[in-house]
């Protein structure tokens, strides 16, 4: 007999949309405040986690097509490109580089290397964390 969970999905909805906002906002101040791209993608893999909890494991993968061991390798390519790639500009491994660009409707924004590392970082977490959450559940 399947339980009519309607207001365990609605909720899950609201929180997971809550749960992402503070990812994003985490990911952003990671190179100015604490955070960054582990937090940022514990957080988000918290949201997985919560949606593989309330919906069964297809449901979330049928919505959500995505190999996570992919992106956890997808991130680590990204992290170590980020620096290597100032190897190229004669500077040592992991160097980063920032500006200060105009753009539009943002205005003066800030732009440094370090997000895409910190992008990598949070890809290699989610993919893992997730996972290992997906390879548990299998196990039950």
């Amino acid at each position: 007999m399947k339980i009519n969970d309607v207001i365990l999905h609605s909720v899950t909805k609201v929180a997971v949309f809550i749960i992402l906002t503070l990812a994003v906002y985490l990911f952003f101040s990671g190179h100015h405040n604490p955070g960054g791209g582990f937090i940022g993608g514990l957080i988000l893999s918290s949201a997985f986690v919560l949606l593989f909890l309330t919906f069964d494991v297809e449901t979330v993968k049928t919505a959500v097509p995505v190999d996570f061991k992919t992106v956890a390798a997808v991130g680590a390519f990204t992290a170590v490109a980020t620096g290597l790639g100032s190897l190229f500009f004669g500077q040592p491994f992991l160097s980063q580089a920032f500006g200060y660009f105009g753009l539009p409707i943002l205005g003066e924004t800030e732009l440094a290397t370090v997000t895409l590392f910190e992008s990598g970082i949070a890809l290699v977490v989610v993919g893992v964390v997730v996972t290992i959450i997906l390879s548990i559940g299998e196990d039950v």
